[in-house]
């Protein structure tokens, strides 16, 4: 498997540069905390991926998750995964993430099995937890490794490219996946109600082009349309400014690296900077190379700081968009009301 730091580079831009450790994996108790034994009439269920179809003949019981999103869906669901990924970006000293934490609290229900992230899927982890079914929309399988989960459980790989599946679909599926496809629907109708009702709260936003850009060690990664982050903010009222298109290198579908001669071609209303820390996107600002920056002159600056925020949104989960939002929304909202 892809590493967490590949699935945000596809998804949001390969910025993150994540440290991926080794997790501890929770007691063999919570392997008990699976899905509801209750009849279902949405099986059998076929599901087609990049790897073939898998057929799911009856509601599992025993339900592992790997790569992003993959355990909020899960849970926003109402199931308790048997084991999930850890995920040292953003997560505790466990790998699990706040939003994952809360709901985890929320359902009363013990810590998962962890399994340990890293390039490669935890093939014996993965067995060892005897699962009906491994859940992973949005990952970076490989065929190997897809083959040899296959030898023992069903397998829900990602529909096209790894890293790839929008976050709404990675929902859907795994709804599918757990013969859920009504609650998945009515999951995603809550979130985006909660994105317009935030849109509602804040009409300042309709209408204001922005760009959105992360400085990791000197280099310049700007998000395009594309990444999911930037669709967040669209739905909120704002527009991806015409400049980031017109600048755009085509190194990727989701980003471009921007070199400093040109920052002062990137003509936003908004500019939204990511960063791990405060002091990170301070040296930013103050670098020489920002001093181009046409929002520096009295414009309007957000900042999106610390691992949790930025991964709430990179890109956002059924859980994590919800945990982010009113802090997301705060930023912007002072950033406007800044530059008045």
């Amino acid at each position: 498997m892809k590493s967490m730091t590949r699935a945000i580079a596809a998804a949001a831009a390969a910025a993150l540069a994540l440290s991926l450790a080794a997790c501890s994996t929770g007691s063999d108790d919570s392997t008990e905390k699976t899905t509801p034994a209750a009849e279902n009439t949405a099986f059998p269920v076929t599901i087609t991926h990049a790897f073939g179809d898998t057929v799911i003949d009856e509601e599992p019981q025993k339900v592992v998750t790997w790569g992003w999103g993959a355990a909020d869906a899960v849970l926003a669901l109402g199931v308790v995964p048997a084991a999930i990924p850890a995920q040292p970006y953003g997560g505790d000293e466990e790998g699990i993430l706040p939003w994952i934490g809360d709901k985890l609290a929320d359902m009363g229900a013990e810590t998962p099995v962890i399994l340990t992230a890293g390039d490669e899927a935890p093939i014996e982890e993965i067995a060892a937890v005897e699962p009906d079914v491994v859940i992973a929309p949005y990952s970076g399988l490989t065929q190997e490794e897809y083959d040899l989960l296959s030898a023992f459980t069903k397998v829900v790989a990602y529909p096209d490219q790894p890293w790839a599946t929008p976050w709404r679909d990675v929902v859907t599926v795994t709804g599918q996946a757990l013969g859920k496809t009504a609650e998945a629907e009515q999951v995603l109708t809550d979130i985006d109600e909660t994105i317009a009702a935030k849109a509602t709260e804040h009409p300042e936003f309709d209408g204001l082009s922005i760009a959105q850009v992360w400085d990791v060690a000197g280099t310049l990664y700007v998000y395009l349309p594309a990444d999911p982050r930037v669709e967040f903010s669209e739905d909120l009222g704002f527009v991806s400014a015409e400049s980031v298109n017109e600048l755009d290198t085509g190194e990727s579908t989701f980003f471009f690296t921007l070199s400093n001669e040109l920052l002062d071609q990137l003509e936003a209303d908004v500019l939204l900077v990511y960063g791990d820390t405060q002091e990170n996107v301070d040296a930013f600002l103050d670098s020489d190379a920002a001093k181009l920056l046409p929002q520096k002159d009295g414009g309007m600056i957000a900042e999106v700081i610390g691992a949790a925020e930025v991964a709430s949104v990179s890109p956002p989960t059924a859980l994590s968009l919800t945990w982010g939002i009113d802090s997301y929304v705060t930023q912007l909202s002072e950033a406007v009301a800044a530059a008045k």
